[in-house]
């Protein structure tokens, strides 16, 4: 499928004014979704949700005394994020959003695309977390099952949803996530799929399933993710074992057996987080467990080269969260922040542009006003046929977390 690139434009004239260098961007789509598990439609917004709302892991806890707020005096909001996970400008410079919100607001943004995958970041900050620290960051943006764990410790502050308005916006079933009931402490950023990715020069007959990917020609080219859910998920899936389901560990072993071999014997060349997608560009991987929105910017960049699809046994989905750490001296900044980009329109702006599925309800028909045929894309609306082609991880207890994750890590060398 081409990757669509578009932002859609706003009405606001102050808006407008400030993203009038950055070109619309399009692409004529292909209808061949022959070797995909994608249909296109509109937004299933209640099956997305629906299943969207499964994401998370454990129960929370009371936070620990959070750092005093003193946004009104530093007009200031430090944001870790993922890459490629906000609008940019033709040359990768700026981030038109983020300009209107600070001209919008007089709220100064330094956005950082800092978080490689979940574990690697949050072990660079959890020793300042749990002392209460200022960790650098008024906004970290981290999977539903890292969001789960800083909640349970007590890692981020309660959010003053009165001054987040637009917060209402969510999506009905995302509001009650069991790691955060009510979204007391986070908001959903965006959500996607984990799938297979491949470039299509290289690999001609495509992948449908992750067996494909462990074919002797592909041997030495082939990388996964570091995010355990993502890559024991597809594998686990591989072997008829529902992740989101009531699985033993004898099923969990016996896909991380298939992923120790894959490593040792070197078909696997590298497991790692975003930073994959370099691999892909300069072609040192042709084939990958990768994630859905990153496939459509790298073909935005590289004239269509590569394929995504969900494998036929089936992909994940997952969702990423905002949320304020505990030692941030922004917490009211970041709320406006947050707010800000649950405006539907807006909302629909980033969406067009990271291709992920927007938690925002009202960006489709923020978009569809603009351009219908964007509004029909799978990728940032997907059809109930397509969920139901995808699980979440089923939820893990606090010990489950420790021993699976660690062993996954030991397999990989992390």
């Amino acid at each position: 499928m081409t990757a669509l690139r578009r932002r859609p434009v706003p009405t606001d004239p102050r808006v407008r004014a400030l993203i009038a260098h950055a070109t619309r961007r399009s692409r004529e789509r292909s209808t061949d979704l022959s070797r995909r598990s994608f249909l296109l439609g509109a937004a299933g917004t209640a099956g997305a949700a629906a299943l969207l709302a499964a994401c998370g892991t454990g129960p929370t806890a009371a936070p620990s005394a959070a750092a005093k707020d003193n946004s009104s005096s530093d007009k200031l909001v430090r944001w870790a994020n993922w890459t490629q996970y906000l609008d940019q400008n033709d040359d990768g410079t700026e981030y038109p959003t983020l300009e209107a919100f600070e001209a919008k607001t007089g709220i100064r943004v330094t956005y950082a695309e800092d978080i490689e995958d979940n574990d690697t970041f949050y072990g660079k900050v959890n020793g300042q977390l749990k002392n209460g620290q200022d960790i650098g960051y008024d906004i970290v943006t981290l999977t539903d099952w890292m969001a789960a764990r800083m909640i349970r410790l007590g890692y981020t502050q309660a959010l003053d949803k009165a001054a987040m308005p637009n917060s209402t916006n969510i999506l009905e079933n995302l509001v009650n996530v069991d790691f955060d009931p009510g979204r007391k402490h986070s908001l959903t950023w965006q959500s996607g799929f984990a799938g297979l990715a491949w470039d299509k020069s290289k690999v001609p007959g495509g992948l449908h399933s992750v067996e494909d990917l462990w074919k002797s020609e592909l041997a030495g080219r082939v990388e996964v993710l570091s995010e355990m859910r993502d890559t024991m998920g597809l594998i686990m899936l591989s072997q008829g074992v529902d992740p989101s389901g009531d699985w033993t560990d004898d099923d969990f072993y016996a896909s991380l057996d298939i992923l120790r071999e894959k490593i040792g014997s070197g078909h696997i060349r590298k497991v790692l987080g975003n930073s994959y997608t370099q691999d892909l560009s300069s072609g040192d991987a042709i084939a990958v467990i990768g994630w859905s929105g990153d496939i459509t910017s790298l073909n935005y960049e590289s004239d269509d080269r590569f394929e995504f699809a969900i494998p036929d046994a089936g992909g994940t989905l997952w969702s990423d969260n905002m949320m304020v750490p505990i030692g941030s001296p922004a917490r009211s900044n970041a709320e406006k922040l947050m707010d800000y980009y649950y405006d539907p329109e807006v909302a629909a702006q980033v969406a067009a542009w990271v291709n992920y599925i927007t938690p925002v309800q009202g960006a489709k028909e923020a978009m569809d006003a603009i351009d219908p045929d964007l509004a029909e894309n799978p990728m940032i609306f997907p059809t109930p046929e397509i969920l139901s082609n995808v699980s979440v991880f089923r939820t893990l207890e606090p010990d489950e977390e420790e021993r699976y994750n660690g062993e996954f890590l030991t397999v990989i060398g992390a």
